[in-house]
């Protein structure tokens, strides 16, 4: 009997064993399983990993390979391109099938094609499969068999069909190979920082899938219910906080479906819980995010509006403007909160990511782009798709986007949803001593106040970069002047209001 040749399991953004369907193929198929991780910084062009993105990335491989080891088997890293690498690999081993899992990055999907191409020509068994995603791009299409670009609909649709369930695998089930082939030492890639801007990372997150099953596990069973009332207020642990794992892949769409479904066990009632509802509506709208990124490949560099390409972007002088903003240095406390939390942790809490988009573009009016590359730089969960829909929604400029009058007023927002200020003296220690009233409008404080709080304005903390009234009204001046028209009634009681 002809015994198996090796199968190479190639790992991208599926850096997890369970819920895997290439490994699970590979195990199907018999014979020894090679898993493989290629870091191919020319394939990624210009999106490569940002620096906090490879920090996650370099602690993930570390744990995959620790998991793989447990089994049996282990990680074999490779640096350089993609195509080239599997060839040698291939060539070493004697594998006769090359499965991995699909990604949905523009660049990334041509480059795959092209080898599956290339392999299947010289009789190599090579299969790709959705691991990432509850339904791929193209199976979902609206009534007129476009994709669609406004998100209630695309949601309600997928709600329609059946979720898949997930792929149970046995480590048993991983034979390695009689020799293994050379593999670089993860050090060797460099993904760690030269300088210590990581330093508060560690204390945050726990990168790889078992870290990922233990957060999923205590947002489920802690905290999903009041999801819908908690979410928005930046100073409580109220929302899930796995997008990293979920980008990276050791966490599955699928996997967390099913940890929601599971809750329903008892009442029979699915979701159960109106926090859970809105909480799996965020999976939707990773999905939709995704969706667009296939469907509108061009949308990390241009908006999907195409007027808004002359939209009137204001100057910045030496991007001073840009820099205050990077740094945390607005002189608006909600935003600089939020800034900074970035930096010393990888993430920034969503509702204070579309007030800092939001003052980007419309109180600065700088060009989203150079929010999303900022963003990309320094977020633990950088992803292009989810990326790319976010701030083309706080510009207006997406699908399904913020209206074009919806400014954030920082100094409302922060007083809604952190009305004691704990976020902002959290972040902003500068302000610690300042009483709730005036925390997120200092320069309103009456000299005496300022005075007791340690606060000089100006030298110790900066005073608000931006007049917020003036650069409402530029922003909104330049929308009109893009759309040929003038705002109604409720679009300026929207902007007075901070939306």
């Amino acid at each position: 009997m002809m015994s198996v040749t090796p199968t190479l399991v190639w790992f991208r953004q599926d850096l997890r064993l369970q819920d895997n369907p290439a490994l699970a193929a590979a195990i199907s198929r018999g014979g020894a399983i090679i898993p493989v991780y290629i870091f191919d910084a020319a394939a990624e062009g210009k999106w490569l990993l940002g620096g906090a993105s490879r920090w996650w990335l370099h602690h993930a491989l570390a744990s995959l390979d620790t998991s793989l080891r447990e089994c049996g088997s282990r990680l074999v890293i490779a640096h350089g391109e993609s195509a080239v690498t599997l060839r040698a690999l291939i060539a070493q081993t004697g594998a006769g099938a090359l499965f991995w899992n699909r990604r949905y990055e523009p660049a990334i999907i041509a480059r795959d094609a092209e080898i599956k191409t290339e392999l299947m020509a010289t009789g190599i068994e090579a299969k790709s499969f959705n691991a990432s995603l509850l339904f791929e791009p193209h199976t979902i299409q609206n009534k007129q068999g476009r994709p669609f670009q406004v998100f209630t609909p695309y949601w309600k649709h997928c709600l329609s069909l059946s979720i898949p369930a997930v792929t149970k695998i046995s480590p048993a089930g991983l034979s390695a190979p009689a020799s293994w082939p050379k593999s670089v030492k993860l050090d060797e890639l460099k993904l760690l920082p030269k300088i210590g801007w990581d330093a508060g990372f560690g204390s945050v997150w726990q990168p790889g899938e078992a870290g990922a099953a233990v957060r999923l596990k205590q947002f489920v069973s802690r905290a999903m219910d009041d999801y819908s009332d908690r979410r928005n207020l930046p100073d409580h642990d109220g929302t899930s906080l796995l997008s990293p794992w979920l980008h990276f892949g050791e966490l599955s769409p699928r996997q967390v479906w099913a940890a929601v479904a599971a809750r329903s066990k008892d009442s029979g009632v699915f979701p159960p819980s109106n926090g859970a509802r809105v909480f799996l509506s965020e999976i939707g709208w990773r999905e939709f995010a995704y969706h667009l990124l296939f469907h509108f490949p061009h949308t990390p560099e241009r908006p999907l509006r195409v007027e808004f390409e002359k939209f009137g972007w204001a100057e910045d002088v030496g991007g001073k403007k840009l820099r205050a903003w990077q740094r945390g240095q607005t002189g608006y406390p909600i935003v600089d909160a939020g800034m900074r939390q970035l930096w010393h942790t990888g993430w920034m809490h969503n509702r204070v990511r579309m007030v800092v988009a939001s003052f980007l573009v419309k109180h600065l009016r700088l060009n989203w782009t150079h929010g999303a590359e900022w963003f990309w730089d320094t977020l633990v969960d950088a992803d292009l798709a989810s990326n790319t829909l976010g701030w083309q929604w706080s510009a207006g400029c997406g699908a399904d986007a913020a209206p074009y009058f919806r400014v954030f007023a920082p100094v409302l927002q922060g007083m809604k949803f952190d009305s004691a200020g704990d976020y902002v003296r959290r972040w902003v220690p500068e302000l610690k001593k300042m009483p709730a009233e005036f925390i997120h409008a200092p320069w309103e404080a009456p000299s005496a106040v300022l005075v007791r709080a340690g606060v000089e304005l100006g030298k110790n903390y900066p005073g608000p970069i931006v007049n917020h009234a003036a650069a409402r009204a530029a922003a909104l001046a330049e929308f009109k002047r893009l759309r040929g028209g003038a705002a109604n009634a409720s679009e300026q009681l929207d902007l007075e209001t901070g939306a």
